[in-house]
């Protein structure tokens, strides 16, 4: 049901429209993430278009993309995406039914296992499955695209990384979407002979499509920016968009081909993220994952029982293995702690244990961050009603239409030439991470505040309270929880940021996932255990990180 909430402050009579106080201040607080996401998204994005189109020797933008190959780029990245979202969806399949349809115990910590992947950072995800594929799954033929070594590529491994990452997404938004829909239906198609397959295909499956596209389509857009899992994976053979633009820029300091490249990679997952607002709009609300209670008996529970083994096989054995290798780097028999010892030693000069600390403060600044904005903004979108909804909500979810490594990319363009105090801060590095969290913010904060019933704040308001008072008194009580798990998620967030923050460390900002990466590069057994050992450490604070926000979470709805 629509609920009515006090207009923007708009008040009509036989003049002109007015706009009151209320509106007024409704304005200045969305100012204030305008501002932010003008400095902090914009400025960025016109250095990489100014560059792209004034480069020294005149070329075009066309001359630059032959120049960096972007033709090739962009055919296996859109099709690596497509092949991994097609794989993520069967693999999901079972796990969103077990998810949607079915109450048993430990339902919350299932969910909480489905989801750390997601919010695990992309490298840590390219070590994991390093580690399956240069261990259990050593055997696999380089032509299959399974051995990670220097005569193929490693194609497989990056698929079955994507499908780790990306399997919460399609669990939380078709789950939400099935826990939704009315069973009585389905039942009804049962009580007139259609057996349980055919009352799902012909019932149950076209009233999910809408959310299944949807699932599918912010999946392949997270597929098409994937950074550290190319990085780590693609054993440098293996390139697409989103790495070639650290490769021009860093590594050949190819500036204008690497902007040119940006450029196109902006176009490329605007245009996806088009497709998911379109799609999204389809969807039902964003409800509790209410599990049907269906009796877990019978064929329910040897289904059960099997979902759960399929999951794990996917979600848990690859950081299981992590584990194992973080101590056994060499291979079996090789039991060690070194990469564990050298935590305390340093790394390009900088020791894992400092670099965590880093990672820590970086990530709890950006998470106060983008909590402050993200909830003015939030607040401004869930007050607005008809084409200003539209607009809030278009200019709310901008960030998620440039990848990181683009963002990272367009801060070297405007900080060249600046001085290094401030270039350098590790302050910039927090304010991009919380530009990357906050479109989540405001997701979780938005539903969140449109479930106050209507009638208290207007109750509150007609006696006199302020907006900042009712506020303050009526609504922050009832959806604090909310913000605690968009505060959460926010530090998670941050937490494991790869892609920008590998363009804007130094030596003395580096983060343990930039460090895992600097690590990689260096030859040597200690340096791989150091890798992987930092590798567990965020496995670790992520997971408890990610147990947390879901004990204090309200319900179990959809994250996206």
């Amino acid at each position: 049901m629509t609920r009515s909430r006090p207009g923007i402050g708009l008040v009509t009579g036989v003049g002109r429209p007015r706009i009151t106080t209320a509106g007024l201040g409704l304005a200045l607080l969305g100012a204030i993430p305008l501002v932010f996401l003008v400095i902090f998204f914009g400025w960025p994005l016109v250095a990489l278009f100014d560059r792209a189109a004034g480069t020294g020797d005149g070329a075009g933008i066309l001359t630059l993309w032959r120049r960096s190959g972007a033709g090739p780029l962009l055919v296996f990245t859109l099709a690596q995406a497509a092949a991994s979202t097609v794989l993520t969806l069967i693999v999901a399949a079972p796990i969103t039914w077990l998810v949607a349809r079915v109450r048993f115990p430990g339902s919350r910590l299932f969910l909480v296992v489905v989801t750390l992947p997601f919010v695990l950072p992309s490298v840590v995800v390219g070590m994991a499955f390093r580690a399956v594929f240069t261990g259990p799954l050593s055997f696999l033929p380089a032509a299959l695209g399974g051995a990670l070594d220097e005569a193929g590529p490693s194609l497989v491994p990056v698929l079955c990384a994507h499908v780790f990452l990306n399997v919460a997404v399609v669990v939380r938004v078709v789950a939400a979407a099935w826990s939704g829909l009315d069973p009585r239906l389905e039942q009804a198609a049962q009580v007139s002979g259609a057996g349980p397959v055919r009352a799902f295909t012909t019932v149950t499956l076209p009233r999910l499509l809408p959310a299944i596209a949807a699932a599918a389509a912010l999946v392949f857009l997270f597929c098409t920016t994937s950074y550290g899992v190319i990085m780590v994976l693609g054993n440098g053979q293996l390139h697409t968009v989103e790495t070639a633009i650290y490769t021009e820029g860093v590594g050949s300091f190819h500036l204008p081909e690497a902007a040119a490249l940006s450029v196109l990679q902006i176009g490329v997952v605007v245009a996806t993220l088009a497709v998911v607002r379109l799609l999204s709009r389809r969807v039902p609300g964003n409800r509790a994952i209410e599990q049907s209670p269906i009796p877990v008996r019978g064929w329910t529970r040897i289904a059960g029982v099997l979902t759960a083994l399929w999951a794990a096989l996917w979600l848990v054995v690859p950081l299981v293995v992590l584990a194992l290798w973080s101590v056994r780097p060499a291979g079996p028999g090789s039991w060690t702690l070194a990469g564990y010892r050298a935590l305390g030693a340093e790394v390009n000069g900088m020791t894992p244990l400092a670099s965590a600390a880093m990672s820590l403060r970086t990530a709890v600044v950006a998470a106060v961050l983008a909590v402050v904005f993200g909830l003015a903004a939030a607040i401004v979108v869930a007050r607005l009603r008809g084409p200003l909804r539209e607009v809030g909500e278009l200019i709310a979810t901008i960030p998620l239409g440039v990848s990181a490594v683009t963002l990272g990319f367009g801060y070297t363009l405007v900080f060249a030439g600046w001085p290094s105090a401030l270039a350098n801060s590790w302050w910039v590095i927090a304010a991009v991470q919380a530009l990357v969290a906050v479109p989540l913010v405001i997701r979780i904060a938005v539903p969140a505040l449109e479930q106050v019933p209507a009638g208290l704040t207007t109750a509150a308001a007609t006696l006199g309270a302020r907006p900042l008072r009712v506020f303050s008194t009526v609504e922050l009580p009832l959806v604090r929880r909310s913000f605690a798990v968009a505060a959460g998620f926010a530090f998670i967030l941050s937490l494991g940021e790869f892609g920008a923050t590998s363009f804007l460390a130094r030596v003395d900002t580096t983060t343990l996932p930039v460090m895992i990466g600097t690590a990689l590069n260096r030859p040597g057994e200690a340096n791989l255990a150091a890798a992987m050992a930092c590798s567990m450490v965020l496995v670790v604070v992520t997971a408890v990180a990610v147990g947390i926000v879901e004990a204090v979470r309200p319900n179990a709805g959809a994250l996206l």
